[in-house]
């Protein structure tokens, strides 16, 4: 068996080490040497897309930020379910995994940074929602391994009580946010409806029809309209 090859680190503001590594096709980006992403295991990212954008109801020009880059399979799967005139906010946390997609990741996902419709925002993605009132269609923060953080305990700006405000405040009328996690919490649910979203919880397989462990995508609408 091949061994790993590394090809690629940065650190997070709080420290934590990240990897990008591959043995022969498949990708992985380590978090302190926890597996955190892996290019063999990205279709529930994808469904994150395909089940907000069946819900939301979009116009022809909405506008939607996708919270957190990855290896750009959620990016992917949002420009394929938007039309044309669509535009797409992507906020990226370290400038080395925006470049790691432009360059080394890219071909997994089809070059989705090459796409006109998006714009990237180095930036930690609570900041560009606190900035954002009543800016988009849909939030899809995937960021992390979802509500309980795994590598930065300032994913709690996102996920906390302030956090679901500043998503709902970045939403317009009727919007719709998309939470993707590697786990379930009732917690996490709980929240988002105390701050008056309608919601619906899905369970994915992480390769959809060919199996592998099922994760969690939660929904939100904002607005009395009720999801479907």
């Amino acid at each position: 068996m091949k061994p790993w090859e590394l090809l690629g680190e940065t650190r997070t503001p709080d420290g934590t080490l990240l990897a990008l590594t591959r043995r022969d096709r498949e990708y992985v980006i380590l978090a302190n040497g926890k597996s955190l992403m892996s290019s063999r295991m990205h279709g529930s990212e994808e469904a994150l897309a395909t089940i907000v954008f069946k819900q939301a109801g979009i116009g022809e020009s909405p506008c939607v930020l996708v919270g957190g880059l990855g290896m750009g399979f959620t990016l992917r799967a949002t420009l394929d379910a938007l039309p044309p005139a669509a535009s797409v906010v992507v906020a990226e946390l370290l400038p080395e995994v925006v470049e790691w997609n432009r360059k080394t990741l890219a071909p997994l996902a089809n070059s989705p940074l090459d796409d006109q419709r998006v714009e990237v925002i180095v930036s930690d993605v609570a900041d560009v929602l606190a900035s954002s009132r009543d800016r988009f269609d849909a939030v899809l923060p995937d960021v992390d391994n979802g509500p309980d953080a795994f590598t930065a305990s300032a994913n709690d700006r996102l996920y906390g009580d302030a956090g679901i405000a500043a998503i709902k405040a970045s939403l317009k009328s009727g919007g719709i946010v998309g939470v993707w996690s590697a786990w379930e919490s009732k917690k996490f649910e709980q929240r988002l409806r105390y701050a008056g979203f309608e919601v619906k919880v899905e369970r994915v397989r992480a390769r959809l029809k060919k199996g592998g462990p099922r994760h969690t995508i939660f929904l939100g609408r904002k607005s009395g309209w009720i999801l479907d």
